[in-house]
């Protein structure tokens, strides 16, 4: 499998990200792809239970806590003071795949998709700033972009855009 294509949704909090990416997920999957996600999350986190076996091996010092069921598996890393491991680092993790969808890392030099809503905590605009802003996604009126414009809930638009820009469809 070649290596895979990598496309992000950046957007303020409550800016839709996150449903536009379930969206595309679920869209691409339904495409044939096999897609992967990476969710940047601006705070602590727990993925387990307090009180669940993982967690009390985590909690007791273990450096990689790993669940393996004959459904899914997880890999916990803890960085223990460490610093935050860096975007390609956490690709360079990822097993095989058509597509890497990125929510979040606002910063990374990829290309992505700005979701905006007129509910986001922070209306102001990432696109003039950052010239690998490709698109916006939007649940109202965007005058005097020069980027391509889509409904924030046109996920079939969306889809196709992303498969042109990245090369998966010519």
């Amino acid at each position: 499998m070649n290596a895979p294509r990598i496309f992000g949704i950046a957007g303020w909090k409550n800016s839709g990200k996150t449903g536009l990416m379930v969206r595309l997920v679920s869209e691409m999957t339904r495409r044939g792809y096999r897609v992967s996600t990476v969710k940047h999350a601006h705070h602590d986190f727990d993925i387990d239970k307090v009180g669940a076996d993982s967690y009390r091996h985590r909690e007791a010092g273990a450096h990689e806590v790993t669940i393996v069921s004959s459904t899914r598996f997880a890999i916990m890393h803890e960085l223990r003071g460490a610093a935050e491991p860096s975007f390609e680092e956490i690709l360079s993790r990822l097993a095989p795949c058509d597509l890497v969808l990125i929510e979040g890392y606002k910063r990374e030099p990829i290309p992505k998709i700005e979701a905006r809503r007129l509910d986001s905590a922070n209306r102001e605009p990432l696109a003039p700033t950052d010239s690998h802003i490709v698109a916006i996604a939007a649940d109202h009126l965007v005058a005097d972009s020069p980027l391509p414009v889509f409904d924030l809930d046109d996920t079939a638009a969306i889809a196709d855009f992303i498969e042109q820009t990245t090369g998966l469809r010519g």
